[in-house]
């Protein structure tokens, strides 16, 4: 009777935390397309960042005037406020595929179409102007930003920019001083169930891992310490094939199916013992336009049977004891590799933070719903912790603002093909990975 007392004694209780949704940005109440055009998107975007850049001018350069590309003077210093557009040589066009001369040799690596030749225009309501100088980069930026310039037009009609000002980290809520004990949030991605990369096993391994039931007495410890689980996109992979207008046989259907019904055990184990949320991703059964809507929920009786449990949207973004999340499956860092360049992933996060902008590139090259009248993509409040699922390799860095603003930069790897999930601690946002491969492995 005494040792099972003291057994009692030793149970591991889980810690909880305050969670809060702030996905209703990115929730499509009553949107339909009803022909709508992708300019009022633009228009939003410009008139809300505009706004803000104007109130920046001042703090920027206040003895330079501020006029439109129809207003540009030649020889005269001003600052112009639009939204870059980047011509792009090699940029795809659904015409070349009914062009008759068609190259047998590509003239670009499929993943990067930068081009030498590549130049900016700024666009407001009143015109559009070529920029030249150095001062801003062709493979630094992108079509769909809204930036502030300085500088004059010259005898040939383009503006010579001298300055650049984005907007930069948007203000950020404290981080709260009573998260000061250790809690844990996972980060994992790119299960791909159901794809020849896809080890059961490794992801068994992870799950048992998350639950407590892997490891000596210290790992279960840390893993009672877990309080919330993100699963960034691509969690199945569902072989794609025509339908031919003809409906399926059930043992087809039944094969289509049983990658997300392995996925619901998964989940299952999961959500009985620790808050889950689940965002779809480019190979999930949802919409293919951001923001990506939640996965349906019937998808997942088993999961969807406890309360722990939340299917959200993609981009997501959430408070945990007032710590602030805000991420995405990856495709918008993604495109942003296709038509820019920079060092690696995490100087694309860092510069969608410093543009306020999640996906600056949609709906140029990025699908997204033509909204009208907002751009719910618009950072408005700078995130404590910022991630990308469904990368190369994991990274992480520290990323500060001219206001104090802290975050922690995460990229989540494709857990299918690397075996590696990220661990958060919330005190202190401090991170490190966790794998599973034919060896356990900690870091």
């Amino acid at each position: 009777m005494k040792s099972m007392e003291i057994d009692a004694e030793k149970n591991l209780q889980r810690k909880q935390s305050n969670y809060t949704s702030l996905d209703e940005t990115f929730m499509m109440q009553n949107e339909t397309y009803r022909g709508q055009q992708y300019s009022q998107i633009y228009f939003a975007r410009l008139h809300l960042m505009r706004t803000l850049l104007y109130s920046l001018v001042p703090h920027w350069k206040s003895h330079v005037p501020v006029c439109t590309v129809l207003g540009l003077e030649e020889g005269k210093e001003c600052i112009i406020v639009g939204t870059l557009f980047k011509h792009m040589k090699l940029k795809p066009c659904i015409l070349d595929e009914y062009s008759k001369e068609r190259s047998a040799v590509p003239l670009v690596k499929a993943h990067n179409f930068m081009h030498a030749d590549d130049h900016l225009v700024l666009e407001d309501e009143s015109g559009r102007v070529k920029l030249g100088g150095d001062m801003l980069p062709p493979s630094a930026y992108v079509t769909g930003l809204v930036v502030a310039l300085h500088g004059k037009e010259t005898d040939a009609g383009d503006f010579q920019v001298l300055d650049v000002l984005e907007p930069g980290l948007a203000p950020q809520i404290d981080l709260p001083l009573q998260s000061r004990e250790d809690k844990y949030v996972v980060f994992v991605s790119g299960l791909s169930v159901g794809s020849s990369a896809s080890n059961p096993l490794q992801f068994q391994l992870l799950v048992d891992h998350i639950t407590g039931y892997l490891g000596d007495e210290k790992e279960q410890g840390i893993a009672a310490e877990i309080v919330h689980v993100v699963i960034a996109g691509n969690s199945v992979e569902i072989p794609r094939q025509p339908l031919n207008g003809q409906s399926l046989a059930s043992k087809e259907q039944s094969r289509l199916s049983e990658p997300v019904k392995e996925l619901d055990i998964f989940l299952s184990q999961i959500a009985a013992g620790v808050s889950l949320d689940i965002m779809p991703g480019s190979s999930d059964p949802a919409n293919y336009s951001l923001p990506q809507q939640p996965l349906h929920r019937c998808l997942f009786p088993g999961s969807a049977a406890y309360n722990t449990f939340r299917s959200c949207t993609n981009p997501h973004s959430f408070e945990l004891d007032n710590v602030r999340f805000l991420g995405t499956s990856g495709q918008n860092i993604d495109d942003l590799e296709k038509y820019s360049e920079a060092k690696d992933k995490l100087e694309f996060m860092e510069r969608t933070l410093k543009w306020r902008h999640l996906a600056p590139t949609a709906p140029n090259t990025l699908g997204c719903y033509p909204f009208t009248d907002k751009d719910p993509f618009l950072i408005e409040s700078c995130p404590h912790v910022y991630f990308v699922g469904n990368q190369e390799k994991y990274g992480t860095r520290l990323l500060k603002g001219s206001e104090g603003q802290l975050v922690r930069v995460i990229s989540i790897p494709k857990f299918c093909e690397t075996g590696v999930a990220v661990m958060l601690n919330m005190r202190n946002l401090e991170c490190h990975t966790f794998s599973f491969g034919t060896q356990f492995d900690s870091s």
